[in-house]
């Protein structure tokens, strides 16, 4: 793929003082060290290495990488690292992709709550998945999937919702058998809906008793009472949005599948279209009207606005595993349901890892492989530049 026009490193170069000016009451300083990291990653100021090239001698600086989640250049390595690391749990049965997403009248409490309310909806999700699928009307079995957090719309507007990625079938409540789906959807999505919502609102009930929530500027008044209640059932009277798609593909079709959805960061250097200095212009899809491409032009400080409102609290966990894929019982239950299905494990090849020593480029000089040489620091780095300049 080649290099991208415009990278958010640039935006925030060029506009990032005049956006903390703005937006330094709520941004915090878990979001002010990610802003940081992205504006550092892959210059002098983190350090980096001297690549050479075997063949020929010739040398070249390399700037390492900040490594941050919300980083859209740092994204590739870890996502082939997580990818490598799930082959051995795929199972050889056809996936189904089901997403929950919140009405977007929570989103001011999200954005005050991250912590409370992206939890809440994993732990949500996850229950009524497990709940409605142990029912015998539905499916009677105990299922194994995994949860993805996006907290954001292509737009770039705040828009939680978890993909889930979910084996066809369940284990037997006495765990002897497989237990295949009976809908052509896995689960009734109208019986999933209904449950999620009941018990996101009995959560955020819970959450308000207990004073866990936060309430500020906009949604400072729902910190009364008969105000949060009023709310709550306005939102309750809506229908909430569950989505499922139809079963797909093998183990290899599978990690294809995931991987789109792993590692994202609220958008990609490679949607970024322009950026005059002031205003950036970016790729979206509108898929209020069938997912066509359009563009769309923002104010520097607006745009960096959207993507930090996408940074989640420090050591927040965006991907979990739960039913029979839980880290506890993980390896035991896969062992077991590839036994029921008479599947013998055998390593997928659709994600190798590139050996340590090996640099991702090539030779500009010969086309040889460059190898990666000893890790400088910033000071390290600077001294071999003056060498390199003067020789």
């Amino acid at each position: 793929m080649s290099r991208p026009t415009v990278e958010v490193a640039d935006i925030l170069h060029a506009q990032g003082d005049r956006f903390l000016e703005q937006n330094r009451s709520w941004l915090g300083i878990q979001r002010l060290s990610v802003l940081r990291a992205i504006t550092r990653c892959r210059t002098a100021a983190l350090g980096g290495h001297i690549d050479h090239c075997p063949r020929c001698g010739h040398q070249a600086i390399s700037y390492n990488s900040c490594r941050n989640r919300h980083c859209p250049k740092c994204q590739a390595q870890a996502r082939q690292r997580w990818l490598a690391a799930r082959e051995k749990e795929v199972l050889g049965v056809p996936y189904f992709h089901v997403v929950f997403t919140l009405p977007h009248e929570l989103n001011l409490l999200c954005q005050y709550n991250p912590e409370v309310l992206y939890g809440l909806l994993f732990q949500t999700s996850a229950a009524t998945l497990l709940e409605v699928a142990a029912d015998p009307k539905h499916l009677g079995a105990e299922i194994g999937f995994l949860s993805i957090l996006h907290t954001w719309g292509s737009n770039l507007l705040l828009h939680p919702h978890v993909h889930c990625a979910i084996p066809a079938g369940g284990l037997s409540p006495d765990h002897t058998r497989w237990v295949h789906p009976r809908y052509p959807f896995f689960l009734p999505v109208k019986v999933l809906s209904r449950v999620f919502r009941g018990k996101f609102i009995a959560g955020l009930r819970r959450a308000y008793r207990r004073k866990k929530l936060r309430f500020h500027g906009p949604i400072a008044e729902l910190e009364d009472p008969q105000r949060f209640a009023s709310f709550l059932r306005t939102v309750f009277r809506q229908d909430w949005v569950v989505y499922a798609k139809p079963a797909f593909g093998g183990p290899t079709q599978v990690l294809r599948y995931l991987g789109r959805y792993t590692h994202r960061v609220a958008i990609s250097n490679h949607r970024l279209l322009a950026f005059d200095g002031e205003r950036v212009t970016f790729r979206w899809k509108d898929y209020a009207h069938g997912g066509k491409q359009r563009k769309m032009t923002l104010s520097a400080p607006e745009f960096l606005r959207r993507f930090s409102q996408h940074i989640l609290p420090r050591g927040f966990v965006r991907i979990r595993q739960y039913g029979f894929l839980a880290t506890r019982h993980r390896t035991t239950n896969l062992a077991l349901v590839r036994q029921l299905l008479a599947i013998t494990p055998q390593p997928q090849q659709a994600c190798p890892q590139a050996p340590a020593t090996s640099a991702s480029w090539n030779c500009p000089k010969c086309g040889a492989a460059m190898q990666i040489g000893a890790n400088l620091t910033a000071r390290e780095l600077a001294n071999r530049c003056k060498f390199f300049d003067s020789s």
